[in-house]
């Protein structure tokens, strides 16, 4: 199998489906961002962490291939003409958004309350984390902006809010883990 297929040359791609959009569609814009965050969380992954951190940032990993996929696909071609779903994989599930709200009562179990804001950094691995978060939020934006357009999936939308909340909690715990100084945010007065 090519790589290239040149289809792609005069700006536009293919949903999954069949149907060509513009590459810089919504819906393009919205499983490209959570692509770039499946990246930002192999990076993660890479670093000297909990292997238990590990194996669920995996999870996520595959969690958002299948958002992805929902993301690419055309509505309008979802169903085929047997009745069947297009999509034949598992859907995102309650129980998915729920072990992450798991994971991040347990780790918060185990950290100092918050009182402030926290400033990204203090460790790499940390940093790494942050920038996962916000790519996370701004799939999140792109996605629910495609979802009031062309409504998909209302756990796909959860999942990805309760995934920015998520990599705030593992960056907080990462810091601990680390021994990094988490620097809380104290806006100076006038």
């Amino acid at each position: 199998m090519k790589i290239y297929t040149k289809t792609g040359d005069n700006g536009t791609t293919a949903l999954f489906g069949g149907t060509r959009v513009p590459k810089h569609h919504i819906r393009i814009e919205s499983y490209g961002t959570v692509d770039e965050l499946n990246s930002h969380l192999g990076l993660i992954r890479d670093q000297e962490i909990n292997a238990h951190y590990k194996a669920l940032l995996m999870n996520v990993q595959d969690k958002l291939f299948t958002i992805g996929a929902i993301l690419a696909t055309d509505p309008e071609k979802a169903i085929l003409k047997n009745g069947k779903e297009r999509l034949n994989i598992e859907k995102i599930k309650a129980e998915d958004i729920e072990l992450l709200e798991q994971e991040m009562d347990a780790m918060n179990e185990a950290l100092p309350p918050m009182t402030h804001f926290v400033l990204p950094g203090g460790h790499q691995t940390v940093s790494f984390c942050h920038i996962a978060r916000c790519v996370c939020r701004r799939a999140e934006r792109l996605a629910s902006a495609l979802n009031d357009l062309e409504p998909f999936e209302p756990n796909a939308l959860m999942y990805l809010n309760r995934l920015s909340d998520y990599l705030f909690v593992l960056a907080r715990k990462l810091s601990q883990d680390l021994q990094a100084n988490e620097i809380k945010w104290i806006p100076e007065k006038h």
